[in-house]
């Protein structure tokens, strides 16, 4: 929050007459402009809609409950100051409020002044937008929380460890200042006094903040990497990178990890392979549903908001599955949301990590594959016949069945072109037919199960052959190429 203050202290300086403060914490941006308006020796004016303008004295100016009103007070104002206004993008449709802005803008400089607008939402007209710049004021920092828990803990004579201390304090990341104390106190009204017991309140409480978001979920049921079977190319490649976000990787000279981009076949693991991330790099999991931001009508913004929750619970991996279906509308090819994100992808500092899941490309914007938006972007085909014994034994010992028992060897080769998903139905339908005859499970049930099951690959084979064409020489493999491997060994078991 300092340095949001410091530039919007350096743009009333600059003579910037209108600011746009974009944020859910009033009582915070108001106790943090108090102090920096003092510090600058500027006065602060305070409008609300519920009581009108108020003086930097604190008393109401009358006449001034209409935003309209308030603004021409402002023009008779000549001391340097910051007028402060809350929630006004309401008004900005009225034409009189726009003129009036305008007109401030064209004397408010001079003077040393500044119209700050506070509020959760832009809603600029065309008019405003070239003298208005933009702030986000950003959730509270590990700094800022630990000060709060800091001066809690003193005052209720509570002495925390630094592991949990810090336990704390990250956990707090991600909630608004408001949020944080409300937690807080609800754990010293039941009793608690910060234990690891009362950490499960905290967990509780980001999940609701998040489910505020609209298009956010926070994800707990992630998988084991070792759950995927195949992929092997794909998950040297994460193994690499597992320790890429300490300063240890920045002293090196690395650059820190971006995001991931796994296109191919429906039903190969994308998405298990992305919940698996969050698992091996011990990392949070949201989940961006970016189908309802970009049909929101309000797309720049949700993506703002989304933007700004992940990056304050970072280190996170940031999971977007079936990219394809939020470019899929018309606003979306060429909006304002397209934009905004592809502008963070670039640009972004933050240890977001974003993994995304596509099954059609050729939807997608060419700009969005670029290279710089993505470290790497992999091909999932259709498992290999190695691939598929592998994901059939993962399948039976889920489900408490010895692998060795069974001849998935033949079972492997009797299911070509099926996905993974198709093989866990295999042994799904499998045990269905076992348990309606009340008795175990054998391999006929499976061969059975296999022989039934059209796979989509067969059904979609004309599209299946255009992807992996488009991959070829654009994305890498996630798993090995087999064929010239297998041909040496045959080879060599001939001699």
């Amino acid at each position: 929050m300092k340095d949001t203050l410091q530039n919007l202290v350096l743009l009333v300086k600059a003579r910037y007459p209108l600011i746009q403060l974009l944020t859910h914490e009033e009582e915070r941006v108001e106790r943090g402009l108090e102090k920096a308006a003092k510090a600058e020796g500027l006065a602060l004016y305070r409008w609300r809609a519920t009581t009108g303008l108020a003086g930097p004295d604190g008393q109401l100016v009358p006449g001034t409950r209409l935003a309209d009103d308030a603004l021409v007070h402002a023009h008779k104002v000549s001391e340097r100051a910051v007028f402060l206004f809350f929630d006004l993008h309401p008004y900005v449709r009225d034409p009189r409020v726009v003129r009036l802005l305008r007109d401030l803008a064209q004397v408010m400089g001079p003077r040393g002044q500044a119209v700050v607008m506070v509020g959760h939402a832009m809603a600029l007209p065309p008019e405003l937008e070239k003298d208005t710049a933009i702030l986000d004021l950003p959730l509270p920092s590990r700094p800022e929380i630990g000060r709060l828990l800091g001066v809690l803990a003193k005052a209720e004579g509570i002495e925390l460890p630094e592991e949990r201390f810090e336990q704390f304090v990250g956990g707090s990341l991600g909630l608004t200042e408001r949020e944080i104390k409300r937690l807080y106190a609800r754990i010293l009204l039941a009793g608690g006094r910060f234990t690891d017991q009362d950490l499960t309140e905290l967990v509780t409480e980001k999940r609701q903040a998040i489910r505020k978001s609209r298009y956010l979920e926070f994800w707990d049921r992630t998988g084991s990497i070792s759950d995927v079977g195949g992929m092997d190319n794909l998950k040297r490649w994460l193994h690499q990178r597992r320790m890429a976000f300490g300063q240890a990787a920045r002293d090196f000279g690395l650059p820190q990890p971006s995001g991931l981009f796994m296109l191919g076949v429906q039903g190969c693991g994308k998405s298990l392979m992305a919940k698996a991330v969050a698992d091996l790099w011990r990392f949070p999991l949201l989940r961006l549903d970016v189908a309802a931001v970009f049909t929101s009508g309000d797309e720049e913004q949700g993506l703002r908001n989304t933007i700004k929750i992940a990056e304050s619970l970072a280190p996170v991996v940031l999971w977007i599955d079936e990219l394809e279906k939020g470019f899929m509308s018309q606003g979306a090819r060429g909006g304002e949301g397209l934009g905004t994100f592809l502008t963070w992808m670039q640009e972004k500092q933050a240890p977001v990590f974003v993994v995304a899941t596509a099954n059609e490309v050729r939807v997608l914007p060419p700009e969005l594959l670029r290279k710089g938006r993505f470290d790497e972007i992999f091909f999932v085909d259709l498992p290999n016949v190695h691939e598929r014994l592998q994901i059939l034994e993962i399948h039976l010992r889920r489900r408490g069945r010895d692998p060795d028992a069974f001849d998935l060897t033949a079972l492997a080769e009797e299911t070509e072109k099926f996905s993974g998903a198709e093989l866990e139905q295999v042994v799904t339908e499998g045990l269905f037919a076992a348990f309606a005859e009340g008795r175990t499970l054998d391999d006929g049930d499976l061969v059975d199960a296999c022989r039934d099951l059209v796979p989509l690959a067969v059904t979609m084979d004309d599209k299946l052959k255009e992807l992996r064409e488009w991959a070829r020489t654009r994305a890498r493999l996630a798993s090995t190429d087999r064929r010239r491997i297998d041909y040496f060994e045959e080879w060599e078991e001939a001699g």
